[in-house]
């Protein structure tokens, strides 16, 4: 495990400017900006602290908040701000080179602050005691299997106890090869928290639906991430997340639905689904229709206003899926498609399936049923073998695609990927060239695509208010990764701006576009966010 490659004090510079609001930031090339987390913490008795601090995605974020229900339940302060903490966890991302390097860095910096320095989350898995031979700032290096006793390492780190750091393993070998089988193996799964008499007092034996939920929220925010599963069964050649996250397992229907009630009753009002690998939920529940199922379920929940689908495989995107995703009251028709590439020989060394045309007759039965649906996608550039033809190719899916947001990553080698041992390597300056090529476009088209909707009518989740500034999303922005929708007064009628609290859900005419975001005026209130005053 190398350090970075910058000098330390970089990562710390940037570490100390984001102190002590931290945010979680989520390492994509279309990254909308980190979003402030407020302080929850509260008196305990001991006074033992512990700051939370989260990078990565949607799914590190879930991990965390179970990570605060077990602690707090042990009596800790939990909160997100480093300051004045007795034991900073980093909840580290291990996808890309640039991710780690900000993991590493920002681990760095914690150390700056006097507490107690623990990596966790992805990277620690993966790299364990490499990681910890490497960083001695970090007092303690976890693996997903410490954290059903996440107190207990806390407790020794702070009284200066040695943890032994793991030695990685492949963790799809911990559990069955048969999906259907996996649900009965006690492998620690991040985000499925099996609860101890420590954080209820309920147990194994209770219902789902009439268990504490084991997540502790730590935000304020009217949008919450609800993880589907974990893990991953593809083998995309470039991609090292099923080795250190393990094979897929979903959580069953009545544990989703008990802790989308829960979230409701906080003060959501978006639901985000998130996972590796959203299209094979339920194939080792036995039911591949589990999603579309799942769907109108979520969105019937009392208070929530948005149901959001993420992570969808476009080669196990179902007709079905489509319809459900594109129909269904509450659910946004939304496709977040995991793409990569559209040229079809790139796209089998990446052991992936598809073509262009085949991916725009996917986006086109979407709109067929939704015109006005979003879609996105990421893609990868300077691929093993990847031809000028290769990258002709995609800019014809890009140009005819009409995405609202497009993500591009230059390819790197990744430890232990098949894409690292590929022939046909690209040099350094033609990845760099393409990927700027690239990126340039997808911003122009991205444009062009939110310039199609003026005139058009949204309706937006009001996230923000902040100085008289309301910000939202309409259905085709997701969080932190999209876009946003700025709306402004209207002249004469419509909604009272000044009136307008986080949560509402409004019906907007869209009036104006910076880039990819909307700017509209909102015509009348459709959900009013509970308990607000107005």
């Amino acid at each position: 495990m190398k350090r970075p490659t910058p000098h330390a004090a970089v990562g710390r510079a940037r570490y100390r400017a984001r102190y002590p609001r931290m945010v979680s930031a989520t390492p994509t090339p279309d990254n909308a900006g980190p979003t402030p987390r407020r302080d929850l913490a509260q008196p305990s008795a001991d006074g033992r602290r512990v700051a939370l601090l989260t990078l990565g995605c949607a799914r590190n974020e879930v991990d965390s908040e179970e990570l605060a229900a077990r602690l707090h339940a042990d009596g800790w302060q939990v909160t997100t701000d480093g300051e004045g903490a007795d034991v900073v966890v980093v909840n580290t991302c291990g996808f890309v080179e640039k991710a780690k390097q900000d993991s590493i860095q920002t681990l760095l910096a914690a150390a700056d602050t006097g507490a107690k320095v623990v990596a966790a989350g992805c990277m620690a898995e993966r790299y364990g005691r490499e990681l910890a031979d490497s960083l001695p700032e970090a007092q303690a290096v976890l693996s997903f299997d410490d954290y059903p006793d996440i107190a207990a390492r806390l407790g020794a780190v702070l009284a200066g106890e040695k943890v032994d750091a793991h030695t990685p393993r492949d963790r799809r070998e911990l559990l069955p090869l048969t999906p259907v089988n996996r649900r009965e193996s006690a492998v620690s799964l991040p985000g499925h928290g099996t609860p101890t008499r420590a954080t209820m007092e309920t147990d194994a034996h209770t219902p789902a639906h009439l268990r504490q939920v084991l997540r502790r929220r730590l935000d304020t925010g009217p949008v919450a991430s609800l993880k589907l599963a974990s893990g991953c069964d593809r083998r995309c050649a470039f991609c090292a997340i099923p080795a250190f996250r393990g094979a897929f397992v979903s959580r069953t229907p009545d544990e989703l639905l008990a802790e989308a009630e829960w979230l409701a009753k906080t003060g959501v009002r978006e639901l985000v689904l998130v996972s590796e690998n959203s299209t094979s939920y339920g194939k080792d529940l036995g039911d591949p229709r589990a999603l579309e199922k799942l769907l109108p379920q979520l969105a019937a929940i009392d208070g929530i206003v948005r149901v959001r689908a993420s992570y969808l495989q476009p080669a196990e995107t179902r007709p079905g899926l489509v319809e459900a995703i594109a129909t269904t009251p509450g659910v946004a028709p939304y496709f977040d498609l995991s793409f990569q590439h559209s040229s079809e020989p790139v796209l089998r060394r990446m052991r992936r399936f598809g073509s262009t045309d085949r991916f725009l007759e996917l986006l086109a039965s979407a709109r067929a049923l939704a015109p006005e649906a979003g879609a996105r996608s990421n893609f990868i550039v300077g691929f093993p073998g990847e031809t000028k033809q290769d990258v002709a190719e995609l800019v014809r899916f890009l140009t005819d695609a009409r995405l609202d947001a497009i993500g591009v990553f230059d390819y790197s080698d990744e430890d232990g990927t098949e894409a690292a041992g590929l022939p046909g390597k690209l040099s350094a300056a033609t990845v760099k060239r393409r990927y700027d090529r690239l990126a340039a476009l997808a911003d122009e088209l991205c444009s062009q695509r939110a310039e199609e909707r003026l005139g058009s009518t949204v309706e937006v989740l009001v996230d923000t208010v902040d100085d008289g500034v309301v910000e939202g999303r309409a259905a085709h922005q997701a969080p932190e990764v999209d876009g946003s929708t700025t709306l402004v007064a209207p002249v004469g009628g419509g909604v009272d701006l000044t009136a307008l609290r986080p949560g509402d859900l409004v019906r907007a005419t869209v009036t104006a576009t910076e880039g990819v975001d909307l700017v509209a005026v909102p015509d009348e209130m459709i959900s009013a966010a509970p308990g607000a005053e107005r």
